[in-house]
């Protein structure tokens, strides 16, 4: 009977279990299923990386017009990849978001263009292309894109990449600003290098193709009526709002004095000087490496750019692969992090990690009525070696390297008013002889005519290094489906659109373009290799020194030897090269057992990291599932 009893109460036990079960399933479908079109969501990324950031809340929230988004989606497309439909359920969810925050400002609609639909047609005219998935391209094309229209203006992404799923939110806002814009800023640029694209040496074959601009210019023309102002000219147009300087050489001082009154009438100027510009090297004929032509306007200010010496950094050094597949510390090529960085600056703030290749140093003090802020500096184990010593390998700079145990400033910002470096007025340009008494009237006009100081505050940020901004330093190119896409590799090109914006005014931009960079330096890691490589170059530079010390004492006693001695070596020499050889090999031990110590303490740090990111988790599962369990068998047995 008893046993009978037990075999209902357990019978019972396992119905109302699945029943509990059952339920729990059905509250939670139904929940789902209510919950679904709020799209709530938990973002538990670092960096908020499915959240709209503030610059877009602000933006939209800021709207005085309705936006009208048009996500074209091929949704019926039979052979339409599935890492293609996951990623078009991630963007339907990032247009939902601004759907929400725009409210009735944004009109939303998601259209699926199938061939010869009406939806296609409206594809095709705002511009979203379709794309064959086959190689062949036999296949009906699939489309993937937005259209943003306002006004009578459409900006248009024509095919949205998985790549480049990190630039996504920042795509779409820059583009509701741009046709909701009054009108465009006019960004001029002034540059020595190839910036602008076209053949770097005269065509010699008809099917020779030009080089396209760089990846920055491209990115800023989304923004900016850009335009190209000449090095070899000797005017500013009085439309233009910001300057773009990228290693200006061989200014005229006309230009140079076009450039100090557009800074006097309130203008902006953001300068990337450069004292060794390796990307002029690589596309001839252009300038070959060499300091800027703003040291006229910056005496002016009371800076100085040592245009003849590079930073180099044991700490910040970049791990670099050589010519020989080998990899070496290259302490002219820094990586900064957020540490070099002034994060109170709000173009900077959002950033990570910057690359400055063989940058430059800014010193000196402003001249009264500037401020100065430092935006990016060096570790204090730093030093200046010579342009030329950048060619080297990295272990002889190191060798070189003597650290000043200071910080140098590799890029700056000068605000407020500002005076001029032309005292005397307009330079005269050379005038034939016949029209002296002309040109002498004209030119004192210009003086009495040309400004002495600002008429209103200006500001200039000032960079030492332009070859961040080269392709090969920023972005990483490829093909995605016949459309070209660059994938950032460090903060290089927010950096600059950052400060561009800045400039110009428009901030929201700021917070969204810097959470397409995930790049993050592993700073524990870098501060035991330059620690390490700084005793490794001691040992080096004393073994060197102790080799140069036998070798003047074996010169002193060749010269001290007794006329008509047949031995090469005398004695003597022996036992002092003996010597040396006994120190020489037990400096190689001390190098090896501390290399042999670095290694370990990397491999301890690099353990750690992986115990913490994979196990720690799971082992405290499962002793949150242990103590759990004994306090409920403690518990049971109580009872």
């Amino acid at each position: 009977m008893m046993n009978s009893n037990r075999k209902k109460q357990k019978t019972a036990a396992w119905i109302g279990s699945i029943a509990g079960i059952l339920i729990v399933a059905a509250i939670l479908i139904t929940l789902n299923a209510i919950l679904k079109p709020l799209n709530w969501r938990w973002d538990c990324t670092e960096d908020k990386r499915y959240t709209l950031s503030r610059g877009s809340e602000n933006i939209l929230k800021h709207l005085d017009k309705v936006v009208s988004l048009r996500f074209y989606y091929s949704r019926d497309a039979a052979d339409m990849p599935v890492f293609l439909k996951n990623y078009a359920s991630r963007v339907e969810d990032l247009l939902g978001e601004f759907k929400r925050a725009g409210g009735d400002k944004i009109d939303l609609r998601q259209l699926n263009p199938t061939p010869d639909s009406d939806e296609e047609d409206s594809a095709v005219l705002d511009g979203v292309s379709g794309r064959p998935l086959d190689m062949f391209g036999s296949g009906d094309p699939i489309y993937f894109g937005v259209a943003v229209s306002c006004g009578g203006r459409t900006a248009v992404l024509p095919f949205l990449s998985p790549e480049n799923e990190a630039q996504l939110e920042y795509d779409l806002a820059r583009a509701i600003t741009e046709v909701t814009a009054d009108r465009k800023v006019k960004l001029g640029i002034l540059s020595s290098l190839p910036v602008m694209g076209g053949y770097s040496a005269p065509p010699m074959m008809m099917n020779s193709a030009p080089n396209p601009p760089w990846w920055i210019v491209t990115e800023l023309k989304r923004n900016y009526d850009v335009v190209e102002i000449p090095v070899s000219g000797t005017e500013i147009a009085s439309d233009i709002d910001v300057i773009l300087a990228l290693q200006p050489q061989n200014l005229s001082d006309g230009m140079l004095f076009a450039l100090d009154q557009f800074i006097l009438r309130g203008g902006k100027v953001l300068a990337f000087l450069d004292p060794f510009a390796v990307s002029g090297m690589r596309q001839q004929p252009y300038p070959q490496p060499g300091g800027s032509s703003f040291d006229k306007l910056l005496k002016a200010w009371g800076i100085e750019f040592n245009s003849g010496k590079i930073v180099a950094d044991r700490k910040l050094a970049t791990r670099l692969r050589g010519p020989y597949g080998n990899v070496e510390s290259m302490p002219t090529v820094l990586t900064l992090g957020k540490a070099e960085m002034d994060t109170a600056i709000p173009a900077l703030s959002a950033l990570n990690t910057l690359l400055l290749f063989c940058p430059g140093e800014f010193s000196g003090t402003p001249v009264e009525g500037l401020t100065q802020t430092v935006l990016l500096h060096s570790s204090d184990d730093a030093g200046l070696v010579e342009s030329f010593e950048a060619q080297g390998s990295g272990e002889q700079i190191l060798k070189n390297l003597k650290p000043e145990n200071r910080e140098f400033a590799l890029a700056l910002q000068l605000a407020g008013t500002f005076p001029t470096a032309f005292p005397d007025g307009s330079p005269e340009p050379p005038a034939a002889e016949d029209g002296k008494e002309k040109k002498a009237e004209q030119s004192s006009q210009k003086k009495a005519d040309s400004l002495k100081k600002s008429t209103q505050p200006g500001a200039v940020v000032l960079v030492g290094d332009a070859d961040m901004l080269f392709d090969s330093f920023c972005v990483r190119q490829g093909n995605f489906l016949g459309q070209t896409v660059a994938q950032p590799i460090n903060d290089n090109l927010s950096f600059a659109l950052n400060l561009v914006d800045q400039l110009s005014g428009d901030e929201n931009l700021f917070e969204i373009r810097a959470r397409g960079a995930s790049s993050r330096p592993f700073t524990v890691v870098r501060d035991l290799q330059a620690k390490a490589e700084k005793e490794f170059q001691g040992k080096i530079v004393q073994l060197e020194e102790e080799l140069r010390t036998v070798q003047m004492q074996i010169d002193e006693l060749q010269r001290k030897r007794k006329p008509g001695e047949k031995e090469l070596l005398s004695s003597e020499q022996r036992k002092v090269l003996a010597d040396f050889r006994r120190k020489e090999v037990e400096a190689r031990k001390e190098l090896k057992q501390v290399r042999r110590q670095l290694r370990r303490e990397i491999d301890s740090l690099e353990n750690t990291l992986i115990f913490i990111n994979i196990a720690l988790m799971p082992i405290l599962v499962v002793a949150a599932g242990i103590t759990v369990a004994a306090v409920k068998r403690r518990r049971s047995a109580h009872r």
